[in-house]
């Protein structure tokens, strides 16, 4: 009796440590949702910059997704695959239940290449934000940040 409790609180104690390591993604996520919430002007102009494209495609992605960090996820998961926007709305309306990682692999991020890698880090940055924002933003994986015709030689073909 005592060993079986003693495994069930240990099986609890697991559990509880498990449930506070939170996925980085998705402490990235909230933080780009909590700064585009206070302000979504300043949200569309910098995911416009970073992403290198008009403000109008930046609210059109908007509207066909849940959250603002869907849209960055989006144009950012576009940026690492080299698919344009048009074609990763529809594999993310298709595969979002699935997850970020299935969604990358959907669009021929290879899971060992450095953006994919950098992905499941959360090794990701918002506008210029640096290494702000939950510890992530270090900016130094392949393809973070640099707009449209960044991947010299890293086209994820390895």
């Amino acid at each position: 009796m005592i060993r079986t409790t003693f495994v069930a609180a240990a099986l609890l104690l697991v559990c509880a440590l498990d449930a506070r390591a939170e996925d980085p993604v998705l402490a990235f996520m909230r933080h780009v949702d909590a700064q585009a919430k206070a302000d979504m002007a300043k949200f569309q102009l910098t995911v416009s910059a970073q992403f290198g494209v008009p403000e109008v495609q930046v609210q059109a992605v908007l509207g066909r997704v849940h959250d603002p960090a869907d849209a960055f996820m989006v144009l950012q998961l576009g940026q690492m695959s080299g698919q344009p926007v048009e074609r990763v709305v529809p594999v993310y309306q298709s595969h979002k239940s699935k997850g970020w990682g299935a969604l990358a692999k959907e669009l021929g991020i290879k899971p060992g290449s450095p953006e994919f890698q950098a992905l499941k880090r959360g090794d990701l940055h918002y506008g210029s934000e640096g290494g702000n924002g939950h510890g992530h933003g270090h900016g130094h994986g392949h393809g973070h940040g640099h707009g449209p015709g960044h991947d010299e030689g890293g086209n994820g073909d390895d």
